[in-house]
């Protein structure tokens, strides 16, 4: 079983100032969880119980969330709200957490490429805390992705379809149909002008990937933005090797974005009304 869950969580979070000017955007509420709580519940329901967590200069808050507040819980020990820790606290039960820094901000193939000293030569997962995946009627959206890694045993992205003018704050896949659900990678292109597009099959914030990866971010040459592109070397993989495209079953709401996320803010909350009815 893949154990081992990447975290990059070290961008500055800029299209939310000035509430991530002192909080890692990571730690903006759904409600009553952080963004990132989400995401090591779900790798949790993949089996991946060792977390690593890249992050950055102001980012102690997320350390100190998945660590044991003894004075808070001394003072409601014993109260009705000491059930509202019950969930952390389950997660800190059963999860391992290490944390290394991303010195620079250079893409999020750099950030990939520094989880190494925490990943070691096994696949692993990645999941983009602000791109919020729930699946009400079934597994989560990793959980899905481990069982095509776990027929395939190659690297495996998450993708979704998305409008034609919006192809251009994504990678896009060229692919070919393999399986239900299931493409097989031919070409990426990262943020592709609307006549670029190969197709509407835009990656999201979810990766299962072999540990060959570390060794073909080392020598892909910046990309778009100066920065090191993951989908450039997943690109390069995929020419190689052989990298999947998994159309998940699920939802997943943009929560880097305002809109995306109070529409993630208003889902939970209906969902818990109507769970309360």
């Amino acid at each position: 079983m893949i154990k081992k869950c990447v975290f990059p969580a070290a961008g500055y979070g800029t299209r939310f100032l000035p509430a991530t000017k002192a909080m890692p955007k990571e730690m903006l509420p759904i409600l009553d969880k952080p963004l990132i709580q989400y995401g090591v519940e779900e790798a949790m329901a993949a089996g991946m119980t060792d977390i690593g967590i890249i992050t950055g200069r102001s980012k102690r808050a997320v350390e100190d969330h998945f660590d044991i507040s003894y004075e808070l819980e001394h003072q409601i020990s014993g109260t009705p709200k000491e059930a509202y820790l019950a969930g952390i606290r389950q997660i800190i039960d059963k999860c391992t957490f290490s944390y290394t820094r991303q010195i620079e901000m250079r893409g999020l193939g750099h950030a990939i490429l520094t989880a190494q000293t925490l990943v070691g030569n096994e696949p692993f997962g990645v999941i983009l805390a602000d791109d919020l995946c729930i699946n009400d009627s079934g597994e989560g959206i990793m959980q899905q992705m481990v069982r095509v890694y776990e027929k395939y045993r190659c690297s495996v992205v998450a993708i979704e379809e998305v409008a034609a003018d919006e192809v251009h704050k994504y990678g896009v896949i060229d692919a070919s149909p393999l399986d239900d659900n299931v493409f097989k990678v031919n070409g990426m292109v990262e943020k592709p002008s609307q006549e670029e597009a190969p197709s509407n099959l835009a990656i999201i914030g979810r990766y299962i990937l072999t540990p060959e990866i570390f060794d073909i971010i080392r020598r892909t040459p910046a990309g778009k933005g100066g920065e090191l592109q993951i989908t450039d070397a997943l690109q390069t993989q995929a020419r190689e090797n052989m990298v999947l495209a998994y159309r998940f079953q699920g939802q997943r709401f943009d929560c880097g974005s305002m809109p995306g996320f109070v529409q993630a803010t208003n889902h939970f909350y209906n969902r818990l009304e109507n769970k309360d009815d």
